[in-house]
């Protein structure tokens, strides 16, 4: 039987390292395996085991419903800030319609999702119907949102919180711990995570996401629906941020008006961990998952081997630009091996 040459074996090997190396997710899941491996050995059998494993993968699941569209965002040039805002006024709006007046569960569930889809749509609407840039179009929602949400609930309650204790189906499908340990939120990161791989990487909407990125004039001349775009994608944020805040009432049994700030940077630190880049034009679900697993891994790995907790901060913020710079240097090579081609 003939052989193939060990020349073309290692041709063949180089190649593929070389393909290997051009994915925007190869930084993302080394920094992922070398944190994984660091926290491993620190924390032991026990941050190995099954608590270590439901203990970040439940952080990652709510945070990583989120990122995904903050991902995609991200990828077609804009920013969304207003999650942060979005996640309370959600929770609230279905405890006090659940809760507060009595009302079946799936109207108040109805009713959080619909706030996120409609402060989506107006963040998509201002950002594309003026020249306004997101990054301010947001935080000017997200703070009127905040107010509102404050108010109507000291108006309606007098209470900046709200309970309530949803029935047994509704706890299952939305705030069970599996096997008392692994939250069922999990499960809808993984199917959030299919939804975006299939638009993004499958269905020709994924190549209009990232076309507006590189150029929103150039792919609006192409004939591509960049306002539409635009908006479903600020209109997904809100929703997935709606959905997060949702499932916290149904977990935890409470709203508070105070809850939800931290998904803003959180949710972009795991998209640029997993490869996105700040400026728009490229990125991939598999690395926004790989960076979400990462910030995770870090948020309490550091929790498991008795660190201080500031030890986490620098390790992040040092994800953060090590993510930076690894992003332009693989983003660099894709282009010189591009431009060798051509």
């Amino acid at each position: 039987m003939d052989q193939m040459p060990t020349s073309h074996r290692t041709s063949g090997k180089h190649s593929a390292l070389a393909t290997f190396a051009r994915r925007p997710e190869t930084g993302s899941l080394i920094g992922f395996v070398v944190v994984f491996a660091f926290f491993a050995s620190l924390g032991g059998p026990v941050f190995i085991g099954a608590p270590g494993w439901s203990s970040w993968l439940n952080i990652a699941a709510e945070v990583g419903i989120i990122a995904l569209p903050v991902g995609l965002l991200m990828i077609s040039g804009e920013f969304d800030f207003s999650v942060g805002s979005v996640v309370p006024a959600s929770s609230m709006t279905a405890a006090m319609l659940s809760g507060h007046y009595d009302l079946p569960a799936f109207i108040g569930i109805a009713g959080g999702l619909g706030v996120g889809l409609a402060i989506g749509f107006v963040n998509g609407l201002l950002v594309t119907r003026t020249s306004i840039p997101s990054l301010i179009v947001t935080i000017g929602v997200m703070f009127a949102v905040m107010g509102l949400t404050l108010g109507t609930a000291v108006l309606i309650k007098g209470s900046t919180s709200v309970s309530y204790v949803p029935d047994p189906t509704t706890k299952a499908l939305l705030g069970q711990f599996i096997n008392g340990m692994f939250n069922v939120a999990i499960l809808w990161w993984i199917g959030f995570a299919a939804v975006f791989f299939y638009i993004l990487h499958i269905s020709p909407v994924g190549n209009w996401i990232l076309a507006i990125g590189g150029d929103r004039e150039s792919a609006r001349n192409a004939g591509i629906p960049t306002a539409k775009v635009t908006i479903g994608l600020f209109m997904a944020s809100g929703f997935c941020a709606a959905f997060v805040g949702v499932a916290q009432v149904m977990t935890y049994q409470q709203a508070q008006v105070a809850g939800g700030q931290a998904f803003i940077f959180n949710s972009i630190m795991c998209a640029v961990i997993g490869g996105v880049l700040l400026n728009g034009g490229a990125g991939s679900i598999i690395g926004i998952l790989l960076g979400t697993m990462t910030f995770a891994v870090v948020n309490q790995g550091v929790f498991f081997a008795a660190l201080d907790p500031n030890v986490g901060s620098i390790i992040v913020g040092a994800l953060l630009l090590a993510a930076v710079l690894s992003n332009d240097s693989f983003r660099a090579l894709a282009m010189r091996v591009a431009a060798k081609k051509s």
